[in-house]
Order: structure tokens, then C-alpha cells, then sequence
């Protein structure tokens, strides 16, 4: 049958039939040459059904929220155990509503004021504490702790005054932080806790899912992440308070919680009377948040529904790089502080973190370069120490005590690769490329 007969449906079925065909050609697994071949530290990994979903969702022509992303929202917030999760368009922007929803008035007198303290880490990711900044609030630096590259929570309580009211922290390269303490502390001092789990997806502390413990938590599906949208976060919450603050201010910081191509959902939408406007304006028009636009795309959503059917797959190949990699460096301890998961926890990792010693006979920065000569991809801790970035340096916050660690990451540490696309063969290549580092420069 000709193309030019085939009717719609007929049509969109070979589209997506092709469409499995091309990307299986197009995007296949490659042989690994180690002459040539990149180790990436992280990047994405996705196969025929993750294009289909994707085309399929442009042919829909649904250019925002809309029937993938109801569905993606759905089972995503079913497998992390939440009542509600929210997509959104970064892992950042992710942050940017938890911190934000903090200071929402549906809260009364618990919302968080402009000069509120919210304890973090020194460590930690940029946009983990950027949103304490924008949202005028004071971040409170705290020092790390080695092996784990978490906040040093036996610094916490001293840290807090009586202006001290959240604390906002990252599961470092997926290493859970000490929930057992943070919880503690949170609860005796009436603290919020935004749980930061972008890279952390699927770890669990004493058997609980990651997410599950503070009063909202995050994730980012940048394509580093352990599954991805391409661009794209989520924030999630067991509370509806804290559902309606986040929904609002990623929307625009309406008032009216309409779907898009939805109206009059509350059936009083010229009924309202709120803040100095009229007597029935229009609800769609009315803003009770300062909000913004942050919406995630229905194609985005297509793409990870589809990583949802690999996400277990993706930890367990995450877990057993981490386990390999672990194996091999341990002869090099003499050399090298080795990563250990906070005690009670399974993190599903996002990196194998490292610091040189200072003793030892080679610096941080000569192996990096080395490894990215042999095209064997590196990250530093993010930002190091985040009170010695350039940016800080006209900022209000506050830190706690001395930051020793912080400096030593700043200065020694760095991380290798273990997402999925990591197999056998890559990670032997990184082991013995890092050998002959070693003994050129040790011996």
C-alpha cells in the first residue's frame, strides 16, 4: 500500500515502526576502542523505545504539559512512594520551587522570612543554595566530612540560632547524608528540611527511599542524571500545603490550578475575590505567589516515561561500577581517601569520588590531566568550597566554624564515572590507565 492511502493512524504506526528501526541504527551500542573511544563521565543512555515515545509525543503536537507527563508524573511519584511530585524543567529549577515554596504564606507564621538562617553545606551544589540567596534568605555553611563528601552533621546543632528555620542539603554524588541526625535536629528545633536527591534517585537510608524524609525533595533528568529528559527536574511532598505552594509558583504563581487547555476546574472562576482585585476577576489571572514558568514539556516526559522501564537496570549498573571500581583503587589507598556510603545506607551512586592524599607523590590536577589525555572524562566536587567562589564574595551568609574538608576537596578530590554506559571493559581501561599514572610518578 502506497503512503499517500494510508490514513492517519496508519501512518503514525509506520512513523514509530521506522522510528524503533533508525534509532537502533542510528544510536546503537559502539565497540570500545581504547585508541580512540571517550569514557564519559556520566551521559545518557537510551535505545529504540525512548525514541518512539519521543516521536510520538511530537506527533501529538501537545507542545507543553499534557497526556505523557500526567503519566510520567504518576508513576514516577508510584515507585518513589510520594503523594504528590510535580515535574519541571530542571533539577535547579527543582530547588528553586522547594526553597521558594518554604516561604509561601499558605504556610502562616511557619513560612520562611527574608533573613531566616538555612543550615548547608560548604560542598554542596551551586544551585542547591542559590535559591537560599534569591529567595533572601541567609545560607549557613557548614564543613564536610570525608569518606562520605556529606555535611558534617555532628556540626549541625551548634550552627543553629534562634533565626535558624530549614536545612537544605544534597545526597552527595548520591551518598545519603546522616538523615538519622539531620531528622533529629530538624524535629527538635522545628527546622523545614529540603532533601536535595538530583543525584540520588533510588538510594534508600535504613531501608527508606531517599525523598521520603524531608518536606520536599528534588530530582534532576539532566542527561547526567540517573534517567533523563533531556532538560528537566521534579519536585516531590507528601504534604498538600506544600503540593499547592510548589504547583502555584512553577505556573506562574497563580492562583487557579487549572491544567493547561483546562478552565473554570474550581466552577467559580469569575467568583473569586482576592488580594485588592475586583470582586470577580478572572481566577486564571490572578497570582498569589511570586511564580514563574517552569513547566516541563509533554515530549520531555515521553522520553522518561520510557528510562522509567530502565531505572532499576540503571542502579544496579551504577551500584556495581561503584563496587569494581572501589575494588581496584583499594591497593592505591596509600595514595587516594576512598569513598564509604554513610553507615544504614544503599546509595544508588552517581559518581566514585576521590581525594589525593596530600602525601601523596602526585597531585590531583596531574591526574586528571592525565586521565583526560586518555580521554577518560573527570569532574571535580562541583564548585569545592563554595564560600571561595568568585560569586560569593558580595553575598550574605554565614559560616560555621572552620572548613578544613571543604578546602581538601577545593583541592585534592575529584570523581570518576559509573553510570550505566560504564561496562567491563571501559572500567578496566580506567584502572589501568590510572596504574601506569602511578607508577610513573611513584616509583
Amino acid at each position: 500500500m502506497n503512503d499517500m492511502d494510508l490514513d492517519a493512524a496508519q501512518l503514525r504506526e509506520k512513523i514509530l515502526r521506522l522510528s524503533a528501526r533508525y534509532a537502533e541504527l542510528a544510536h546503537g551500542p559502539k565497540p570500545f576502542d581504547p585508541a580512540r573511544s571517550p569514557v564519559p563521565v556520566n551521559g545518557k543512555v537510551f535505545g529504540p523505545e525512548e525514541v518512539v515515545s519521543l516521536v510520538d509525543s511530537a506527533l501529538d503536537f501537545w507542545l507543553t504539559t499534557g497526556r505523557f507527563n500526567d503519566a510520567f508524573e504518576d508513576r514516577l511519584a508510584k515507585t518513589l512512594g510520594t503523594r504528590y511530585l510535580l515535574t519541571c524543567n530542571s533539577g535547579s529549577s527543582a530547588n528553586l520551587l522547594a526553597v521558594s515554596a518554604l516561604t509561601s504564606h499558605l504556610h502562616g507564621s511557619d513560612a520562611l522570612q527574608p533573613g531566616d538562617e538555612v543550615i548547608t553545606c560548604a560542598t554542596g551544589f551551586p544551585t542547591t543554595v542559590n535559591p537560599i540567596l534569591q529567595n533572601n534568605l541567609v545560607p549557613v555553611f557548614i564543613d564536610a566530612e570525608l569518606p562520605t563528601y556529606n555535611i558534617r552533621a555532628d556540626l549541625i546543632e551548634a550552627a543553629i540560632t534562634p533565626k535558624t528555620r530549614a536545612i537544605v542539603i544534597a545526597h552527595t554524588l548520591g551518598n545519603p547524608f546522616d538523615l538519622d541526625t539531620v531528622m533529629s535536629l530538624a524535629r527538635k528545633h522545628n527546622l523545614r528540611v529540603v532533601e536535595d536527591c538530583c543525584d540520588a534517585l533510588g538510594g534508600t537510608y535504613k531501608g527508606q527511599q531517599l525523598g521520603s524524609f524531608g518536606d520536599v525533595s528534588t530530582l534532576s533528568f539532566y542527561p547526567a542524571h540517573h534517567i533523563t529528559t533531556g532538560e528537566g527536574g521534579a519536585v516531590f511532598t507528601k504534604s498538600s500545603t506544600f503540593k499547592r505552594a510548589l504547583e502555584s509558583i512553577r505556573d506562574w504563581g497563580r492562583d487557579c490550578w487549572c491544567a493547561p487547555g483546562q478552565d473554570n476546574t474550581c466552577k467559580q472562576r469569575f467568583g473569586w475575590q482576592l488580594g485588592g482585585l475586583p470582586h470577580g476577576y478572572d481566577h486564571k489571572f490572578t497570582y498569589s505567589h511570586l511564580g514563574y514558568n517552569l513547566k516541563m514539556t509533554d515530549m520531555q516526559a515521553s522520553i522518561g516515561l520510557a528510562q522509567l522501564d530502565r531505572l532499576e537496570g540503571f542502579i544496579q549498573a551504577r551500584k556495581e561500577n561503584f563496587r569494581e571500581l572501589y575494588k581496584g583503587f583499594k591497593k592505591w589507598e596509600e595514595f587516594f581517601v576512598l569513598p564509604e556510603p554513610t553507615p544504614g545506607s544503599d546509595p544508588s551512586w552517581f559518581g566514585f569520588p576521590l581525594t589525593v592524599r596530600p602525601e601523596a607523590p602526585f597531585t590531583r590536577d596531574a591526574l586528571v590531566q592525565h586521565l583526560n589525555r586518555a580521554r577518560i572524562g573527570t569532574r571535580y566536587l562541583f564548585g569545592g568550597n563554595l564560600i571561595r567562589q568568585p560569586y560569593m564574595k558580595t553575598r550574605n551568609f554565614r559560616v560555621h566554624g572552620e572548613t578544613p574538608n571543604a578546602d581538601l576537596v577545593m583541592t585534592n578530590t575529584f570523581w570518576l564515572g559509573v553510570y550505566p554506559g560504564i561496562d567491563d571493559t571501559r572500567r578496566n581501561y580506567i584502572l589501568e590507565t590510572v596504574e601506569a599514572f602511578i607508577k610513573s610518578a611513584a616509583f
